[in-house]
């Protein structure tokens, strides 16, 4: 698995995984595009050996905290390290940038990933009631400091 800075030429294969992966609370394309031209983060897409995008994951870093702000992976690769190779790469870009404090939302009924992020020192610390709309899921807020 290859893992490099997202660019604008990948919106159309993050647009499909995000579809796929988040239905209905998906982002729209013109957030997402605006979401890789920030200044403030960094999107990476983990590629297969043939050079497609078989997942994406970005960070939005200012001062000395950060959020993951997504973190998708195809069906199809899931459960072969790349949505952990993602997450690695979002801390090891944090600690570049001085990030000393990082959060994310993830669903609360998303287990596979809260044990993911507890796996590289998340905690949970609070809930945001009913947060993924329009699904009516609440939205469980970690927190990961340096080490």
């Amino acid at each position: 698995m290859i893992l490099r800075t997202a660019d604008p030429a990948d919106l159309d294969d993050i647009m499909r995984i995000e579809q796929a992966s988040f239905g209905p609370s998906a982002w729209d394309r013109s957030t997402m595009a605006q979401e890789l031209a920030s200044e403030w983060g960094r999107y990476v897409v983990a590629l297969d050996e043939h050079g497609r995008i078989l997942g994406y994951a970005g960070l939005r870093a200012v001062g000395v905290e950060g959020d993951v702000q997504t973190i998708a992976v195809s069906e199809e690769a899931r459960g072969r390290g790349a949505g952990r190779a993602l997450l690695e790469e979002l801390l090891a870009e944090g600690g570049r940038r001085g990030v000393r404090e990082l959060f994310l939302d993830v669903r609360a009924d998303n287990d596979v990933a809260r044990r993911l992020y507890a796996s590289v020192g998340f905690r949970e610390i609070g809930m945001r009631p009913r947060y993924y709309q329009p699904e009516d899921v609440d939205a469980v807020v970690m927190k990961r400091e340096a080490r």
